[in-house]
């Protein structure tokens, strides 16, 4: 059934229907009646593509993710499969790009070739030209994690530094004196990926404020490099009692290499981070953390992004989110010697 049926039937033109559907030039209540009658008889509903050209809009939505060499986190893939949630409940799809890398032309189409009506970014660097590269071709777009001077743009974050810091103050505490900040790796830290270098600041500062020895080891987001970053931390620091985290996909391999060494969790050795709910829940002993909100995230961006196309004139706005740490089985009294 299409707009050419309708027409017939309800004794009018195919633009006249166009117009009742769209709204875009006013049609008499009686004749819209009619078209409205006909539409209910024959069960119509317009397709996508359709209701996308009557509106002038896509009602698709450009998700960019890291590359596809990089493997994906929990809290990544949470927030990716929630923003394809939080689109349908608007009657929107997402169109996934990668960027970074051998990338550039796939995110270039993206702000280039009228595919969807605004763009939500991952993986945000404080200097990141990507978000240069929207805000000069006018595309609506929200950030996940936000550049050093933000106050510009439309963003979701999470309180790293912050979140850091009270779980440098919860090991404190506890009686530890020596603590590590397990990072993310060398490379992103480099590139100037904001949560990295927020909680390597944050660890460090209120590591001196409780009057506790910090150390910083960056490492690769996999579990064999989980394994050789806390052999690392042995071998160099064997005084640490405890560490936090920003890195989940290493944490199988940290988890493998405390077993290796004998040391209990949370008897001989503590840790604590910011890690995904399921990834903490999953962790041997459950793993004392601030639960990073990917679904919550999700459902802000896609909302922010709705209100930014709806009104390309609307104030920037953010939502920076300080979930609760969630206190668990993983950090314990530092062991007295």
């Amino acid at each position: 059934m299409n707009i050419g049926e309708i027409a017939k039937r309800a004794g009018v033109s195919r633009s006249t229907v166009s117009y009742a559907l769209s709204g875009k030039r006013p049609v008499s209540a009686a004749t819209a009646q009619r078209i409205n009658d006909v539409i209910d008889e024959l069960g119509y509903r317009p397709n996508a593509s359709a209701r996308a050209l009557a509106e002038g809009r896509t009602r698709t939505f450009g998700l960019v993710i890291p590359p596809a060499s990089t493997r994906l986190t929990d809290v990544q893939l949470a927030f990716v499969a929630s923003v394809v949630e939080a689109a349908a409940v608007h009657d929107h799809d997402v169109l996934l790009s990668p960027s970074g890398g051998d990338h550039d032309r796939s995110f270039e189409r993206i702000v280039t070739g009228r595919r969807v009506d605004g763009v939500i970014l991952m993986e945000i660097l404080l200097q990141d030209p990507r978000v240069e590269r929207l805000t000069s071709a006018g595309l609506p777009f929200v950030t996940i994690g936000h550049v050093e001077d933000p106050a510009a743009s439309w963003w979701v974050d999470v309180d790293y530094a912050g979140l850091i810091s009270r779980c440098v103050r919860h090991l404190a505490d506890l009686g530890h004196s020596d603590v590590v900040l397990i990072n993310r790796s060398d490379e992103l830290v480099a590139a100037g990926y904001g949560p990295a270098l927020r909680a390597t600041t944050a660890f460090a500062g209120t590591a001196r404020e409780c009057g506790i020895t910090a150390h910083t080891v960056c490492c690769p987001d996999d579990p064999a490099a989980g394994v050789a970053c806390f052999e690392e931390i042995r071998t160099r620091w064997p005084e640490v009692t405890a560490a936090v985290t920003i890195n989940e996909a290493a944490l199988p391999g940290v988890q493998r290499a405390l077993h290796s060494a004998g040391l209990d969790v949370p008897r001989d050795f503590s840790l604590t981070g910011v890690i995904a709910d399921r990834l903490a829940e999953d962790f041997h002993p459950p793993l004392t953390a601030a639960d990073v909100p990917a679904g919550d995230m999700a459902r802000l961006a896609v909302d922010l992004l709705l209100e930014q196309i709806g009104d390309p004139s609307a104030t920037p706005r953010h939502s920076m989110l300080a979930p609760p740490i969630t206190l668990r089985s993983s950090t314990g009294a530092r062991r007295r010697a």
